[in-house]
Order: structure tokens, then C-alpha cells, then sequence
């Protein structure tokens, strides 16, 4: 056990993974060697930053707990902190189930553990970080909470309303990653559109990423999370117009028939998605979609499932994930409906959407063959290069693989790579 080491987990999303990197700054400013993720965990602390969104990761989290739980009953660990979604949303049920731990801690007041070690949070370096990612890609949290109000959605009982950070923060921390060598820039939110509106009384996205695109060394701009009701048309532009702006959107969509955009409360129809799909396509050439569906809402008709079989096979989306609804206690949907849709039922909905897509994903794949495309190198793994297009964003979408014969390729570094081949999900290339 090593005295003044701190193990961090972080569980969940990339926002949590942002939290654990600032964390980890402000430990080490203080003195402490901190670890992230690590496969064999030695220090005398841990922090576990938890996900409290659905109830898998809800059942990750606190099995991950209660094994760090052994380690403190064996002597192998001294304390044991826990943060995040899980704790922010179960906070006084955690303390009274899992007592091993020493203390829980929100989503938003982690700072407080500094104290708690006896140490100082150093506001001066508040914007500050320790990469956990490859260091020429980070994550830029531009808000937090969600002002929606979806029928099956926990995080704004999570996280609160919308507060979006101010653009000139967000500026200084992009040039201060810059200089530390990050070229790429994957813009999240729990909901992007909506950035702006409680600071600026309008929706400032399209104007952050313009901003941003104009900053030097920032090489490519992702945008993840989106929402399709009141989509700010100017980013058409942005994106059009910048070419570092990635043409890729990550737009959540959920369903397609009014029936069910309407339990959901959506506040948007099935014309008007088909319409902002069509104006995507229209007003950005060769941009790639990236969306998530949901199978198995409470009131779900197989006339509801056809539909959206039908819209995944019309809208071809570049990349798309999918899940079976499960009912999250507090939300307006466990407040409304029954969860009446079996479980089987939904995961054979589920298992015959991901079908289709699979075929669809391979297609769009192989139509690739004969491109060149500038990818970036993330790393090297057995016999090769494992990179990325501008259409892909790491750990969820597909990878180009580029053979390690001759020229040694750097991770970070661009190079011209025509596709040569494609499986199901990844693609082949060659250095031009």
C-alpha cells in the first residue's frame, strides 16, 4: 500500500471523465501521485467516480464500490471515497448501505475532498487538468444539467438545470490544451444546443465553435449530444465553413413515431426529425450522423417498432447505438406509465434494430473503399496503426487500421491514408 498514492475510477460518461481529470490536478497540486484507472490498484486511497444514468451502470458502480469495500476490510486500502451521478442521486441510502465507505460526495461538491484530506483547493488552477485521454485528444465540457424534460430521463434530477460555463473560460482552457499538444477537441454537454441560453438569453453554440475553430493548433472540433427540437441553425454554417469543424453530429433521437416522441415528451414530430436529417445532409455534404434509439418505451406497438425500423433503414445513419428503455424511479415515465413491455420483448427489438443497422454501418463501410481521408494515429497495437477519420470519435466509432510495415507512424500525428478494405465495423488503409 503506498501512503501517498490516490487510485481514481471514474464509471460513466466522458463528463465524469472531465470531473476525475480535474480532480486529479487539484491531488497532485497538493502533493499526491494519483493513478487513474489503474489495472492493479496500490494506493492507500481510492476515489470511485461513480454513473448513476441507467440501471447497468447504476449496478457497475456499486459493484465497483463494494470491491474496493474488500480491499478496506482486508487492510489493503486505508479510505475510500465515493462521488458522482450514483452518489449525487442515492446519497443517504449509500451511506446507509455501504458504511465501509468514508465518505460520499455529490456530483458537484468533490472539491470538498480536498478538505477532507486536510489539503487546499486551488481555485487559480480550477481550469487546469491531469489528461487521462492520449494527449493529443481531450474532452471540453461547455455546460452541465439539462433544462429538458424527457419522460424516461434521470439527469436532470441529477445534475440539475442548465449552466453553461462562459465562453471566454472555455476559450482559455482550449489554447491552454493546445499548448499541452491537444489538437482535438470533442465538445460535450449532457445537451449542447441548449449552450447560451441561461447566460446569453440565445443559444451561443454555433458561436463557442466558431471561436473556437478559429483558435491556432486546434486541428479537428466533434460535437456530441445534441437535441433535435430547436436545433440553432447558424452551426449549419460553422460547419460548413470551417475545416476543422469534424462534419459529425451526435444527435440523440430517441424514436421517430409521433406516438411515441409524444409519451416521451420530446416536443419534436416525425416530420420535423426527417426534415432536420434532410437539412443536415443538404446544408453540410458528407456529414456523418451519429445517433441513439430507444426500444421498449412503456406503450411501445408493434405499428411504433415498424416505423422506426422503417426510419433506420431510410435516414442510413453513419453510426447509431441503441438500448431498451428501463424505468428510472422519480422520472415522469415511472410516474405515468407501467413498464409493461416484457423484457424479452424488448431485447428482441433491440437485437433486430442493431441487425439492421450492422448491415447498413457495412455498406456505408465498404463505399469507403478507394478514399483518401486524413486520419489521425491514436496508437499501436500488435501489427498496427489504429487511427481515425474526421467521421469517427474515439472509443465509440470505428477505427482505420493501417498496417506497421515501413514508415514508423506517430500517435497524434496526420497522415493521408487511402481505404483499402472494410469489415463490418472498421476500416483498411494504406499510407498515400
Amino acid at each position: 500500500m503506498r501512503r501517498n498514492t490516490i487510485d481514481i475510477i471514474t464509471l460513466g460518461c466522458s463528463k465524469n471523465l472531465v470531473d476525475s481529470e480535474k480532480l486529479m490536478r487539484q491531488l497532485e497540486a497538493n502533493g499526491y501521485k494519483v493513478t487513474h484507472d489503474s489495472p492493479n490498484p496500490q494506493g492507500a486511497i481510492a476515489v470511485i467516480n461513480t454513473c448513476g444514468f441507467i440501471g447497468d451502470a447504476k449496478e457497475e458502480s456499486i459493484n465497483m464500490i463494494l470491491e474496493f469495500c474488500e480491499a478496506k476490510e482486508e487492510g489493503r486500502l486505508k479510505k475510500l471515497f465515493v462521488m458522482g451521478c450514483l452518489s449525487e442521486r442515492y446519497l443517504k441510502e449509500l451511506e446507509v448501505e455501504i458504511p465501509q465507505v468514508d465518505k460520499f460526495y455529490g456530483k458537484f461538491n468533490w472539491n470538498e475532498l480536498l478538505a477532507d484530506l486536510g489539503k487546499t483547493y486551488q481555485p487559480e488552477i480550477a481550469i487546469e487538468r491531469t489528461q487521462t485521454t492520449p494527449k493529443h485528444y481531450a474532452y471540453l465540457k461547455i455546460s452541465e444539467g439539462c433544462d429538458r424534460s424527457c419522460a424516461y430521463c434521470a439527469i436532470p434530477i441529477i445534475t440539475g438545470k442548465h449552466i453553461s460555463r462562459p465562453m471566454e473560460e472555455i476559450i482559455d482552457e482550449v489554447k491552454m490544451l493546445v499548448d499541452k499538444g491537444v489538437k482535438e477537441f470533442q465538445i460535450i454537454a449532457q445537451e449542447l444546443t441548449y449552450y447560451g441560453i441561461d447566460l446569453y438569453k440565445t443559444q451561443k453554440l454555433p458561436e463557442l465553435i466558431e471561436k473556437i475553430a478559429q483558435i491556432p493548433g486546434v486541428e479537428w472540433i466533434r460535437l456530441h449530444y445534441a437535441y433535435p427540437a430547436h436545433f440553432p441553425e447558424d452551426l449549419f454554417r460553422v460547419m460548413r465553413e470551417n475545416d476543422n469543424v469534424c462534419k459529425y453530429m451526435d444527435i440523440a433521437l430517441q424514436h421517430i413515431s409521433d406516438n411515441m416522441l409524444s409519451r416521451m415528451r420530446r416536443n419534436v414530430t416525425k416530420a420535423e426529425t426527417y426534415e432536420l436529417i434532410e437539412r443536415f445532409r443538404q446544408e453540410v455534404p458528407g456529414i456523418h450522423l451519429r445517433t441513439t434509439l430507444m426500444v421498449g418505451f412503456p406503450g411501445e406497438t408493434e405499428e411504433d417498432f415498424d416505423e422506426l425500423k422503417e426510419f433506420v433503414q431510410k435516414a442510413r445513419f453513419d453510426r447509431m447505438g441503441a438500448f431498451a428503455y428501463s424505468e428510472e424511479e422519480g422520472t415522469y415515465a415511472a410516474q405515468t406509465y407501467e413498464d409493461s413491455i416484457p423484457y424479452e420483448v424488448k431485447q428482441a427489438r433491440l437485437d433486430e434494430l442493431m441487425a439492421l443497422q450492422q448491415d447498413i454501418s457495412a455498406d456505408l463501410s465498404h463505399a469507403k473503399i478507394g478514399q483518401e481521408l486524413k486520419v489521425i494515429i491514436d496508437r499501436k497495437e500488435g501489427d498496427y496503426y489504429i487511427g481515425r477519420t474526421q467521421f469517427d470519435s474515439p472509443e465509440v466509432d470505428p477505427e482505420v487500421l493501417i498496417k506497421a510495415t515501413g514508415k514508423r507512424l506517430f500517435s497524434g500525428h496526420f497522415y493521408q491514408v487511402r481505404i483499402t478494405n472494410a469489415d463490418d465495423f472498421d476500416l483498411f488503409g494504406e499510407l498515400i
